[in-house]
């Protein structure tokens, strides 16, 4: 009997644990109500995951320190002596998770929110201290439970719950309606006859890695980059996801104030309402990995601000945009856009959506880009099917939709989104670097560092292309949204536990994408450190448009030469979201 009690203390313990992590959710999501359905649902979801494992891990843990005990241990059904040990452990851990998440998602939270969550944060430190001067005293002056002991440790355990709740406050219902609409398509300007602005937007790319290959001569073109050109790395936003990173960068604005929180939406079971960030460093997204948790991607109806092609619409200014992430379903657009779907469509009953692009005519053009093989030339016929072949693949064809749309459109912007290099660095990433797990013979490792190879060497000769077309007063910037990381031996073996495929490089702790700069108007050279809001108002700047007072980012004026930034003062209007 007295074991049972043990797991009654061990499932108490971990119910107060489920009500953390619910906690730390609804701080990370303010706009989901305290006392709602999506609330207790959301607690059930933790309660039976994680909180059922943490209560059998308290009672592993209990029932070994009896074994090796030299004293019996008959707890009560609820032991002040018990849960005062177990409840301060899970505070501390709680309370780490939130400095934790404060950190890493400030940034798409907005100001309130991360002042309401600090204070939860802080009451939650405050309360584990309590808790676990409870638990030390208990244990010092007196190991039998008493009425004082119960009332002062259940008061210690709801406060620990109830303050952070308080400092979190009722919903606060972030900007879920656009204060803009979809820019009206305006004639050409005068600035559409000016310099040319060409983008290559790169995922998961390293500049340290370029760098090496370049100066072995192995990539001509990034190496005409860095010699002539000027270089800087560009700090990202978390979550790393291609979703909210390319849109601070459309934006110039954070995700606090774009609405893009995350590339997904969450739900718990039989729930409508979603949640967009799940909270960091404490493996949250198995669940989705496991389908307790289902996900949706979001849209281009998630984007509270106005992006780089709506703003030049509005200007007159025309532009070619092609699969950048979040666009489907397309908005009108003085030029021409090619949504992030469009590969998805093709072969199913939707590939005639009109949705997948803008204007309409574009997607006929398109689709004949889809229809060839190419891409595999040099390629061993068992990796042809490999992720990374087919990522290549998906690249060369957007990259030729682009020329063909090209033609007769002659956009002052174009921005072509290529993911190849990013897959391919999850899987290859730094083979030569000791590893918890090593996968294969000399010869397959040596394989997989030529694929990574190989795609860095497709997005060398799209930057040579690119460079083709440029003429005097142009500017080429290849950007990457962030870099990658060899992934934690870890979050490895939970890969390998969960089945998925194997996985070496990471990008969710946010290391450093970079943006390379080219052209006649650029001054040689390294830049100090920048910031992916940072696009957009340099984009702004250099057209000659103003610059919204609004955007988090700056025009970065220093990439340009003296002769160029002396007759180009920076103007200011104070929002382009109207």
């Amino acid at each position: 009997m007295r074991f049972l009690r043990m797991f009654t203390n061990s499932l108490l313990a971990g119910g107060l644990s489920a009500a953390y992590l619910t906690v730390l959710l609804l701080q990370l999501n303010p706009h989901v109500p305290l006392f709602s359905s999506t609330t207790w649902r959301w607690f059930l979801t933790l309660g039976v995951t994680y909180g059922l494992h943490l209560a059998v891990t308290f009672y592993v843990l209990i029932v070994t320190r009896e074994f090796f005990s030299m004293e019996t241990m008959s707890p009560g059904w609820a032991s002040v002596r018990v849960l005062a040990w177990l409840s301060a452990s899970a505070a501390v851990v709680a309370a780490a998770l939130m400095w934790l998440n404060l950190n890493a998602f400030g940034a798409a939270l907005g100001e309130i929110a991360v002042r309401r969550m600090m204070a939860g944060a802080l009451a939650t430190s405050a309360s584990a201290v309590v808790l676990l001067g409870i638990a030390v005293a208990h244990y010092s002056y007196g190991r039998r439970g008493s009425r004082v002991g119960g009332t002062l440790l259940s008061l210690a355990a709801l406060g620990s719950i109830a303050l952070p709740l308080a400092a979190r406050g009722p919903a606060v219902l972030h900007a879920d309606r656009r204060s803009w609409s979809p820019a009206q398509v305006l004639p050409p300007t005068d600035v559409a006859q000016g310099p040319r602005v060409v983008m290559l937007l790169l995922d998961g790319a390293s500049l340290e890695y370029v760098r090496t290959r370049s100066t072995e001569g192995r990539l001509p073109n990034f190496s005409k980059l860095l010699g002539s050109g000027a270089s800087m790395y560009l700090a990202t936003v978390r979550p790393t996801q291609p979703g909210p990173v390319w849109s601070a960068a459309a934006t110039g604005m954070y995700p606090a104030k774009n609405g893009v929180r995350s590339a997904e939406a969450y739900y718990a079971r039989g729930d409508t309402r979603p949640i967009f960030l799940l909270p960091d460093h404490c493996l949250s997204h198995a669940l989705v990995r496991l389908g307790v948790v289902r996900h949706e991607p979001n849209t281009s109806g998630a984007w509270r601000s106005r992006p780089i092609w709506s703003i030049l619409s509005g200007a007159g200014v025309t532009s070619g945009v092609v699969r950048w992430p979040l666009t489907y379903p397309a908005e009108p657009t003085l030029g021409f856009m090619l949504t992030d779907r469009f590969h998805a469509l093709l072969g199913s009953m939707a590939q005639f959506d009109e949705r997948a692009g803008s204007p309409a005519d574009v997607l006929p053009e398109a689709r004949l880009s889809f229809g060839d093989t190419d891409g595999d030339t040099g390629l061993a016929p068992e990796l042809r099917e490999s992720p990374e072949a087919s990522a290549a693949r998906r690249d060369h064809r957007y990259s030729r939709a682009m020329r063909e749309l090209q033609i007769g459109r002659g956009a002052t912007l174009t921005a072509l989104h290529l993911q190849a290099v990013d897959t391919a660095g999850h899987r290859q990433y730094d083979d030569s670097q000791p590893s918890a797990f090593r996968d294969g013979s000399e010869a397959e490792r040596r394989t997989r560092a030529q694929q990574l190879e190989r795609a860095y060497s497709a997005v060398d000769e799209e930057v040579g292309r690119a460079m083709e077309t440029l003429t005097p007063g142009d500017l080429l910037l290849v950007i990457s949204g962030f870099g990658m990381q060899r992934l934690s031996p870890v979050k490895e073996l939970l890969a390998r536990a969960l089945g998925d495929p194997i996985i070496r490089g990471t990008h969710e702790r946010a290391p450093d994408g970079f943006l390379l700069a080219f052209g006649t108007s650029v001054q040689r050279g390294r830049r100090p450190r920048g910031s992916i809001v940072d696009v957009t108002p340099t984009i702004l700047y250099f057209l000659g448009l103003p610059v919204g007072r609004d955007m988090d980012g700056f025009a970065r004026t220093d990439l340009f030469t003296t002769a160029f930034t002396a007759e180009r003062p920076i103007a200011f209007i104070a929002t382009h979201n109207r």
